[in-house]
């Protein structure tokens, strides 16, 4: 392995505490596509949290290899549930696959690539447990350098703010500044607070609520569908929540796949996203004039950081 989860894994097991332990079950869904060495990391600490009952691993497409210690994985520990042979079928109809077969009340979505951190489940079931309905509570998603990571919370996504966003406008113009949608620089909340977006890398939702919303939305291939879930959360008149507490740290750009193909899914989820959440003619003409642009912008992004020699 490269050798950067080593020192920010966290091995202890968290204490399950007594509000607990009459609980519903939890059980956490990954959905696994060409991870790399991060995988198994994930994996030992996703096990070695005493309060996760069950682990659905969907698999989107690994390594023989990777295959292999998956299908093994399973055997050895009666908690690990592998769907595979399915393909790639996207994160979105993988998620929903694995929630579909997980027997947990509470379910976890957790990137492949993230560790969760001493009592992050802990602090997601108690931040969820008597909110409206429906729920997201999303982790505080940081870097290895424990620097909390772009996009773990985030404003309320609409073409104008991405624009103002994007352009850093609303950063040097203080009228424009409600249009940020990047608050990781900001100080974060002591407590449990409500935001209008969080990261996908690790969210937590009760199973009714997820399943009254229809899980994500399969029109999604990879990216966007958790912002979208979050908006239509907001929509249904429950509360999207960030659980500062909640640790996980994430690698992000571990995945052997195409930045290029990455990125362009990116802009078109973006782009269908801003088309369906239009509540107008007006809007919706705006949505799809903006949609090839989106696109294109996100397809440039890798071509850029190529050549101003950004990994990657």
């Amino acid at each position: 392995m490269n050798g950067i989860a080593a020192p920010i894994v966290a091995f202890e097991p968290s204490p399950t505490q007594d509000f607990l332990k009459p609980r519903r079950r939890v059980s956490v869904v990954m959905v696994v596509y060409m991870t790399g060495e991060a995988l198994q990391r994930s994996l030992e600490c996703v096990l070695a949290d005493p309060l996760v009952d069950e682990l659905v691993v969907v698999d989107n497409g690994s390594t023989r290899i990777d295959l292999a210690r998956l299908k093994s994985l399973a055997e050895r520990d009666a908690r690990v549930r592998l769907l595979t042979g399915h393909g790639n079928v996207g994160f979105a109809r993988g998620a929903n696959l694995g929630a579909r077969a997980a027997g947990g009340d509470i379910i976890v979505f957790l990137n492949p690539d993230a560790f969760l951190q001493a009592a992050c489940v802990q602090e997601l079931v108690r931040a969820i447990e008597g909110r409206p309905t429906p729920s997201l509570v999303g982790g505080r998603v940081l870097n290895a350098d424990r620097t909390e990571q772009r996009g773990a919370r985030r404003g309320d996504i609409t073409p104008v703010s991405a624009l103002m966003s994007l352009s850093h406008l609303s950063r040097h113009v203080a009228a424009w500044r409600r249009y940020e949608v990047h608050w990781e620089k900001d100080a974060a909340p002591e407590a449990v607070a409500a935001v209008p977006t969080v990261s996908g890398a690790c969210i937590c939702m009760r199973r009714e609520d997820f399943d009254a919303l229809g899980g994500f939305d399969e029109g999604y291939f990879l990216h966007v569908e958790d912002v979208d879930l979050c908006w239509r959360v907001r929509q249904a008149g429950g509360e999207v929540l960030f659980a500062p507490l909640a640790e996980v740290i994430h690698l992000g750009h571990t995945s052997h796949a195409s930045p290029l193909r990455v990125e362009f899914h990116k802009g078109v989820g973006l782009a269908r996203y801003f088309r369906k959440r239009a509540a107008n003619l007006t809007e919706r003409l705006v949505a799809w004039a903006l949609s090839p642009v989106i696109v294109c912008t996100a397809v440039a992004r890798p071509v850029v950081w190529r050549i101003r020699g950004r990994a990657t």
